[in-house]
């Protein structure tokens, strides 16, 4: 009996090493654009996790965003107030019913060299939960573990539609872009 235990432990597939995300050196970048111009800022990653195979290849993980931090970084004092009061409001992400967003990968695959791999997963944000698909980065940087991203998410998509042209007319230059762009950038132990 203690035979067959052996071989099966053999050819089991081990469960890839979770490592914790530092949420403290962890972010996302958002910048969305208008008619007149763009606006940046940051967000905190509230919790997750990398997961890691025996080789050291990363194969899943996911994260919890944390949209009560979201803020503005390239307007000060009033201006920047009034934007981030009105983002988290519900013409946009709802921040009082939608307190966090998340991202769940569903399938990594190496892109061919050390460190690059191609992402599938699940974003959801105000309870709407799409796949997307984008190209990440994953180095050793001061003895951890950094993964990084830049993805284009259309807004729309996850019913958050103030001021877009796709769905309303005769906005003008008050046009606010329905794609905005977020740069991941997670660090975890090595």
């Amino acid at each position: 009996m203690t035979f067959i235990v052996l071989i099966g432990m053999a050819f089991s597939n081990p469960q890839p090493a979770s490592v914790r995300v530092d949420t403290s050196a962890s972010y996302i970048v958002w910048k969305g654009y208008k008619v007149t111009g763009s606006h940046t800022g940051k967000v905190m990653i509230k919790n997750g996790d990398l997961q890691f195979d025996e080789a050291g290849a990363l194969a899943g993980g996911g994260f919890e965003i944390d949209m009560t931090t979201i803020n503005c970084e390239d307007l000060q004092g009033e201006w920047a107030d009034k934007l981030v009061g009105h983002l988290k409001s519900d013409d946009f992400f709802g921040v009082a019913t939608y307190p966090t967003a998340k991202f769940v990968i569903t399938s990594v695959v190496s892109r061919g060299k050390p460190g690059e791999y191609k992402i599938v997963g699940d974003l959801t944000i105000k309870e709407t939960t799409k796949e997307i698909k984008f190209n990440a980065l994953l180095n050793e940087v001061d003895g951890k573990n950094v993964a990084t991203a830049d993805i284009t998410i259309d807004r729309s998509e996850f019913d958050v539609r103030y001021g877009s042209g796709s769905f309303f007319d005769n906005l003008g230059d008050k046009t606010i872009y329905d794609e905005f762009e977020l740069s991941i950038n997670l660090v975890a132990a090595k």
